[in-house]
């Protein structure tokens, strides 16, 4: 029915939107609680009010950078297009939403690279 790669790559969309979806839902409770617009700086201070929200988000913070990096050479070495969506994504919405958007971009990246090949091969 549908081969791995397109499977793979409609997961990533799921966990993408999901990722859009719940980030945003809480970022407007945020907004609800602490104001008409989002302050960063507020935002900052919870995500640092106490140790468990320190680790999450030094843990988020050093995982992302990472991964970011990863990204941009990935994307770089496959010539992927629109790669600056997923750089607006990650600070428009989150990287709970940015990530697996790449990784889904990747994939069908890959698809695409896989029939240029068997393309040329006949």
């Amino acid at each position: 029915m549908f081969s791995p790669r397109i499977l793979l790559s409609l997961i990533y969309l799921i966990f993408a939107v999901s990722g859009a979806f719940l980030t945003t839902i809480e970022n407007i409770h945020f907004v609800q609680e602490y104001g008409p617009y989002f302050k960063i700086d507020k935002f900052i201070e919870l995500a640092n009010v106490n140790s468990a929200a320190r680790s999450i988000s030094r843990d988020l913070f050093v995982s992302a950078g990472a991964i970011f990096l990863w990204m941009s050479i990935e994307a770089r070495r496959l010539q992927m297009k629109n790669f600056w969506i997923v750089l607006l994504g990650t600070f428009l919405i989150a990287f709970a939403f940015s990530a697996p958007l790449f990784l889904f971009l990747r994939e069908r990246r890959l698809m695409e690279l896989e029939k240029e090949e068997k393309v040329s091969v006949e």
